[in-house]
């Protein structure tokens, strides 16, 4: 098939690798960005692509919690500038449905829509009263509820709302005396991206693709068959420790991983502490955003 020059500007931005290289991966993949994606990364062209590399969409995550901190909810809605997301009426709108999500038992968002609004009537309403007066399309993506026995729920929200993470610590402890801990876990959640709490946690597909992807670029590198296994090996073992958050080294203290920080702040409370939930929210992330040539548009509008 045609190789289209978005086509490969977009595959540039996702993985940084150069404009012939992505021209001859999409070839090679047919046009299936997610295989052009994966043959750079086996060739060493590329870093481990994220979707997040593709956020585009604005909007705003909100959390929310408990008295005592025993339930927690988090939601993201999405708005279609930045100047609508900092808007004093949206980012309250976002607030009460944040509340609406931890005080009932939602599931999805359509029941979300369904819920009752105050005296407008339901979300789904009180939503599009909110597009009609601000003149701006948003829309409700996702959100979930944390209420998990013998927790107590912490979190930590960056950039005004761009970011908000939710840590469920199990323990005997109150809030007040693990909030310091939570929310430093949580920052560090926010910040290095885990994608699981512990070695023991990493899916087992994840382990296969990354060890494949790892495999091939070894063998590229040029490296004596007999070798491949041990340094294919080795690699995995440091990616699995990025990638897990309690094996990450502290961003507050490198000398220390955050599973060391967490059992050293038990040990200073005198009562276990243990992570037991994480979740972080990105505005946007995974949403590619649609591109608009502005003069076109204003020939567009002139026309």
């Amino acid at each position: 098939m045609a190789i289209t020059a978005n086509q490969v500007k977009d595959l540039r931005e996702m993985t940084g690798a150069g404009m012939m290289d992505c021209k001859a991966a999409l070839v090679e993949a047919d046009g299936d960005m997610d295989k052009a994606v994966k043959l750079l990364r086996e060739k060493g062209l590329a870093k481990a692509a994220k979707k997040a590399d593709r956020v585009a969409s604005q909007g705003i995550v909100k959390i929310n919690f408990s008295n005592g901190n025993k339930a927690a909810s988090v939601i993201e809605v999405n708005s279609e500038t930045d100047f609508v997301s900092k808007n004093e009426e949206f980012t309250e709108f976002v607030g009460k449905l944040s509340g609406i999500v931890l005080d009932k038992d939602i599931n999805t968002v359509d029941e979300l829509l369904s819920s009752p609004y105050g005296d407008e009537g339901t979300v789904k309403d009180a939503l599009n009263n909110r597009i009609a007066k601000i003149g701006e399309n948003m829309s409700i993506r996702r959100f979930k509820k944390f209420a998990e026995p013998g927790c107590v729920y912490t979190g930590y929200v960056h950039g005004g709302g761009v970011i908000g993470v939710i840590v469920g610590l199990k323990t005997d402890a109150s809030y007040d005396e693990i909030s310091v801990t939570g929310k430093d876990v949580a920052m560090q959640i926010a910040s290095m991206r885990p994608k699981f709490i512990s070695e023991a946690d990493v899916d087992a597909l994840y382990i296969e693709n990354e060890k494949e992807i790892m495999t091939q670029q070894v063998i590229n590198e040029g490296k004596a068959p007999e070798m491949v296994e041990k340094i294919v090996k080795g690699k995995l073992m440091k990616e699995i420790k990025d990638v897990c958050l309690e094996s990450q080294k502290f961003v507050k203290d490198a000398e220390i991983t955050v599973k060391q920080y967490v059992e050293n702040a038990a040990k200073t409370l005198g009562k276990p502490i243990k992570i037991e939930s994480m979740l972080r929210y990105e505005v946007g992330e995974g949403i590619e955003k649609k591109e608009e040539n502005f003069a076109e548009e204003v020939a567009k509008q002139i026309g």
